[in-house]
């Protein structure tokens, strides 16, 4: 039985005897790569011919030479060890690319938050100036009272040049 420890607040004693170290992301990066060639078309050609190399050797060559008679149950092994091998690795892949998936996720969340913040900004800052362009005289406005204005003008000027008229013919007559 293990004993007990009596101080529990103190770390435990370094563990005595060789100890294994590895770079998990080395690792990681390892079995990316072997899920990646894995999948690829080219380890099938490999896989494929190795199988028919295999099975050619075994049923053509002569009795003392085969390896793995007709069952062929040391290629059962063999494959069954890549297979054993393959799955783990492809899984720990699969996890490193949710990994990386679920962060980029988070990222592009935390982006579209920040722009969604953006945009209702932007939106107050509109309806300000609308607001206050309400007060402020627009292109259209002006124009139209520059309009009226001239047309008062001309007006005056007409009046004026029918008075001069008018006088011009009361002095006419009065001479």
């Amino acid at each position: 039985m293990a004993e007990a420890r009596t101080r529990l607040d103190l770390p435990r004693e370094a563990r005595r005897g060789p100890r294994v170290r590895y770079d998990a992301e080395a690792f990681g990066r390892l079995t990316e790569r072997i899920a990646r060639f894995l999948g690829t078309g080219r380890y099938l050609v490999y896989q494929t011919v190795t199988i028919i190399l295999w099975l050619g050797w075994n049923i053509l060559a002569p009795k003392g030479w085969r390896f793995d008679p007709y069952t062929f149950t040391f290629l059962t092994l063999v494959l069954s060890l890549q297979a054993a091998y393959a799955a783990p690795l492809i899984l720990l892949a699969q996890n490193r690319q949710d990994d990386r998936d679920r962060v980029n996720l988070e990222a592009d969340r935390d982006e579209a938050r920040q722009a969604k913040a953006d945009l209702e900004y932007l939106a107050r800052e509109l309806a300000t100036i609308r607001m206050s362009l309400g007060e402020v005289a627009t292109r259209d406005f002006i124009r139209s009272e520059l309009a009226r204005l001239e047309a008062g003008r001309d007006d005056r000027r007409e009046d004026r040049r029918e008075d001069r008229r008018d006088r011009e013919t009361v002095s006419d007559s009065a001479e």
